[in-house]
C-alpha cells in the first residue's frame, strides 16, 4: 500500500513536471479552402491599408511642400505706434475710474430693467445707425450692402414700430453696421497712431475722426429731431449706458501689469486685420501684407 502510494505520488510529480514542457499542436483545418480564402482576404486588407497609409503620407508631404515657407517677416510686430503714450495712459486711468464710479453702476441698474425693454432700446439705437451705414456703404462703393441697410431701416422703422423690433433680422436681413472710419480704411487710409479717447476708450486717430464724422452726419440729417435741442441730452446717456451694459470688459480685471500694452496691441492689430479685409483683392494684388510693411519699417502700418 505504501509502495503504491509512493508510486502514485511520483507519477503525479512526474506528470506535473511533464505538463510544463508539453506543447499542444493544432489539428489541420477541416476546410483548407476556407482557411486559404481568409488568409488571402487578410493579406489583401493589410496591403490596402499599407497603400492607403502611403498615399496619405504622400498627400501630407505634397501639401507641406505646397505651402510657402514661414519667414520672420510673417510674424506680426509687437510694436505699436503710440507717440502720445503718456497722455493715453492718463486717459486710460481716468476712463477706468469713471467706468467704476459711473458707467458700471448705471449699467448694473440698467440690467434690472426687463429684458424686452432693454432689447427695444438697443434695437432703436441700432436702427438709427442704419442711416449712417447707408451713406458710408455708398461711399465705399458697396451698393449691395447699402441697399440692405436701407431696407433694414425702412422695415424696422415701419413694421418694427420705430425700430423697437428688429423685424428685418427675422426676414433674413442681418445688420452689418459701418461708419466713416471703415470708409477711410476702404480707400487706403491707415489707422494712424494709437489714441485713448476720454469716456470712449481705445481708438486710433482715424477712428476718432470717423466718430466725429458719424456724429456730424447724424446731426446734419437729424432724424425725427433726435439729434438737436434737448432730446440728445437724454438719448445720449441712455445710448451710452445701453452700449456699456452689452460689453463684458472690466478695467484691471486680468491682474496683469501690462494691461495697457495688451489692450493697445490687440485693438490696433484688430483694426489692421479688418483693413485688409475691406480692401479689394485687386488693390492687394502684388502688395505686401500689413505685417511685412510693419517689419520693413520697424513701425506698424497704421502709422
Amino acid at each position: 500500500m505504501r509502495c503504491a502510494l509512493v508510486v502514485g505520488l511520483l507519477a503525479v510529480a512526474l506528470g506535473g513536471c511533464a505538463a510544463q514542457s508539453v506543447s499542444i499542436r493544432s489539428l489541420p483545418p477541416e476546410d483548407p479552402a476556407a482557411e486559404n480564402a481568409a488568409a488571402e482576404s487578410a493579406a489583401a486588407f493589410a496591403a490596402a491599408a499599407t497603400a492607403s497609409a502611403g498615399e496619405a503620407g504622400r498627400d501630407a508631404k505634397d501639401s507641406q511642400e505646397a505651402l510657402p515657407p514661414v519667414t520672420p517677416a510673417d510674424a506680426p510686430s509687437m510694436y505699436t505706434y503710440d507717440p502720445w503714450e503718456r497722455l493715453n495712459r492718463f486717459t486710460y486711468r481716468f476712463n477706468a475710474r469713471f467706468d467704476e464710479a459711473v458707467f458700471l453702476r448705471a449699467s448694473n441698474a440698467y440690467r434690472r430693467v426687463p429684458s424686452p425693454i432693454r432689447s427695444g432700446v438697443h434695437n432703436f439705437f441700432g436702427n438709427l445707425s442704419e442711416v449712417d451705414s447707408v451713406i458710408n456703404y455708398a461711399l465705399q462703393w458697396r451698393l449691395k450692402l447699402g441697399v440692405r441697410s436701407l431696407g433694414r431701416f425702412v422695415i424696422n422703422s415701419t413694421a418694427g414700430i420705430g425700430g423697437l423690433f428688429d423685424v428685418a433680422a427675422k426676414l433674413k436681413l442681418p445688420g452689418a453696421p459701418t461708419g466713416l472710419s471703415a470708409t477711410l480704411a476702404k480707400w487706403g487710409m491707415h489707422p494712424g497712431p494709437y489714441l485713448v479717447i476720454p469716456l470712449l476708450g481705445p481708438s486710433t486717430l482715424r477712428d476718432g475722426v470717423g466718430f466725429l464724422g458719424d456724429y456730424a452726419t447724424s446731426y446734419g440729417i437729424n432724424i425725427a429731431g433726435l439729434y438737436r435741442g434737448n432730446v440728445p441730452w437724454a438719448l445720449g446717456p441712455l445710448n451710452a449706458v445701453d452700449q456699456r451694459s452689452n460689453i463684458s470688459f472690466r478695467y484691471y480685471s486680468t491682474g496683469s501689469p501690462f494691461e495697457y500694452e495688451n489692450i493697445r496691441f490687440l485693438y490696433v492689430r484688430k483694426r489692421l486685420i479688418e483693413d485688409e479685409g475691406l480692401r479689394s483683392k485687386s488693390s492687394r494684388k502684388g502688395a505686401r501684407s500689413t505685417t511685412q510693411q510693419e517689419n520693413a519699417h520697424g513701425e506698424p502700418a497704421g502709422q
